[in-house]
């Protein structure tokens, strides 16, 4: 008996709506670059019995009994999160990327320290400095962003930056960047001005573990990311750090933050780092940083302007303005044509949040589902005949017709 059928034997009514989920993500494509299909292997130890344990603590370190085995999960996921990313200490209890940003804000920051971050608006997350975050009010955040000619990051205005500012700490990382960081660069600038480095590599844990885009655990002091986007494991976060800072990271962790981990979401998190660990993870890794350069080539010569003029990751920048719809119109017009996306704020962007000027797509998904370039050009097309006439049913519907067909070839949960 499958989950699933003890689920409907259970719960009719919310096996039905995970039903209509694995259909939905099944017959569509998935283009938020956050999003991935994570293997059923992983999904099998997040549903595991570990979910019943509550481990408060540490390995070896507990505040309740029984916990002899569930140390041995933890210290396998930790253990292989290092070798993975090539670091010396590692905490695998986040519960989401944000959550590891905080902790390791907490670990080396005092309130009020200035810190650089990424403007928000230009390519930041919100755990950067927004002032609606805990991070702008906690914090004194500086904000550097991307050049206006080229909309990419230019070190050496950083540079500048950080030594008219001295901060304690610079936060290197992005949501909505579709070029390569250099870490390097960022290290460099940290020991100049004496701050700490903090590499955010949400989005691109899973490239730089197969290889796809440089590391910046040689550069930076702590490295957090989240274990779902490229490294397609369990909707969680994790922490790797220097061994000077472990003690720091752990005690802002727990108790700084947390409480009990989630085991189960620990188990998957050790699957997840032994997949990535796997020589075929990096062809992935590789693939997806393919499609990606292909898709945004092909949205081009589709008429869109890509923002930066291209991509080095998983993602893309659609600047919608030459097509006159706004990124919220756009959003909207592909999700009825079965194409998911979310709609983004681009550099310099007139429109508000929620409405925005662009599109921020991702090739994560559709590569694990098996996808290239060929799909990638086709995918273009279709992105553009659907926002030619985004108020058009009979478009969205031909449109969705033709997405779920393709998505028959390339099914992520077959059966």
């Amino acid at each position: 008996m499958t989950d699933t059928d003890v689920i409907a034997r259970s719960d009719p009514e919310l096996a039905d709506i995970i039903r209509r989920e694995v259909e939905r993500q099944n017959t569509t494509l998935q283009l938020i670059a956050s999003e991935n299909f994570t293997s059923p292997a992983v999904m099998a130890a997040q549903g595991s019995v570990l979910t019943n344990k509550y481990a408060e603590g540490y390995p070896g370190r507990r505040y309740y009994g029984g916990n002899a085995v569930v140390d041995e999960a933890e210290e396998l996921a930790r253990r292989r999160a290092c070798a993975l990313f090539g670091a010396e200490h590692a905490n695998v209890q986040p519960h989401s990327g944000a959550n590891a940003n905080m902790a390791a804000y907490l670990a080396l920051l005092q309130p009020g320290d200035t810190v650089l971050g990424m403007r928000l608006d230009q390519g930041g997350h919100l755990t950067h400095g927004s002032p609606v975050n805990f991070s702008g009010r906690w914090y004194r955040f500086v904000a550097y962003g991307v050049r206006a000619d080229t909309e990419v990051l230019d070190y050496d205005e950083i540079a500048d930056l950080a030594r008219r500012e001295r901060p304690r700490a610079i936060v290197a990382g992005a949501t909505a960047y579709p070029r390569r960081i250099d870490f390097g660069a960022f290290g460099a600038i940290a020991q100049e001005v004496g701050a700490l480095l903090i590499a955010d590599a949400a989005h691109i844990a899973g490239l730089v573990a197969g290889g796809a885009h440089p590391s910046p655990v040689p550069h930076a002091d702590v490295m957090t990311f989240t274990t779902h986007k490229t490294l397609r494991g369990p909707r969680a976060g994790a922490i790797v750090c220097r061994g000077e800072h472990a003690g720091a990271i752990d005690k802002a962790v727990f108790p700084g933050l947390q409480g009990g981990p989630l085991m189960h979401v620990v188990a998957a998190k050790a699957v997840a780092f032994a997949e990535a660990a796997r020589p075929e993870f990096a062809d992935y890794a590789s693939r997806v940083v393919t499609n990606a350069a292909a898709l945004a080539d092909a949205l081009a010569a589709a008429g869109f302007r890509i923002v930066s003029g291209g991509t080095d990751n998983h993602l893309i920048l659609v600047d919608l303005r030459p097509f006159g719809v706004t990124g919220k119109v756009a959003q909207d017009a592909l999700d009825s044509a079965g194409i998911t996306c979310n709609k983004n704020a681009i550099p310099n962007d007139p429109e508000k949040p929620f409405v925005t000027s662009g599109l921020r797509l991702g090739t994560a998904a559709v590569t694990t589902a098996g996808m290239g370039p060929e799909e990638m050009a086709e995918i273009a097309r279709l992105i553009a005949g659907v926002l030619k006439a985004p108020g058009d049913g009979a478009v969205a519907a031909d449109t969705r017709a033709v997405v779920r067909e393709l998505c028959a070839r390339f099914t992520p949960y077959p059966g």
